[in-house]
């Protein structure tokens, strides 16, 4: 299995094999707008937009399972990314990171790459790096700036 197996539901409702993606390196993460982690969105963006001709893709996956900051209907979601932290790398429809009901690319990123105690995810912004060919390379803690994964990205791209 990699995360090329995998389907998620954009946010606009459109089903997204993760196989289209082959190739490109891949930087996934459960967002949440109303999280203090959020200004990260800006540093996504801006990695995104460094590298994304060069076959980096985000992948922000809103989740409302920490202490209810991501409320909002999708359409919600996608306003606040886009006026807010101008965000324009694909985002997918809220889901479950953790629990009975975990997404299956969550449960999939997490039993790969597990956390400091486990590998259930713990708050809002843990993002996952992947590589060409589908499989995790790294897991960053929420507190983790996209800056500070730049470098790993750079490695991953030839950059």
């Amino acid at each position: 299995m990699s995360l090329h197996d995998y389907t998620a539901t954009m946010i606009d409702g459109q089903k997204k094999s993760l196989a289209d993606f082959k190739g490109k390196v891949i930087v996934v993460v459960n967002t949440a707008t109303k999280c203090g982690f959020a200004p990260q969105f800006a540093e996504l963006e801006r990695i995104y937009k460094d590298y994304k001709d060069d076959g980096l893709v985000i992948i922000g996956f809103p989740s409302n399972q920490f202490m209810n900051q991501e409320p909002g209907s999708n359409e919600e979601v996608k306003q606040v990314c886009s006026t807010e932290y101008g965000v324009t790398f694909p985002l997918t429809e809220k889901v479950d990171v953790k629990g009975p009901n975990i997404h299956p690319i969550f449960d999939y990123l997490t039993s790969e790459k597990k956390g400091f105690l486990n590998e259930q995810i713990k708050w809002n912004f843990t993002k996952f790096l992947v590589d060409q060919n589908g499989e995790v390379v790294e897991r960053y803690a929420p507190k983790t700036s996209p800056d500070k994964i730049e470098k790993d990205i750079k490695k991953l791209l030839n950059k």
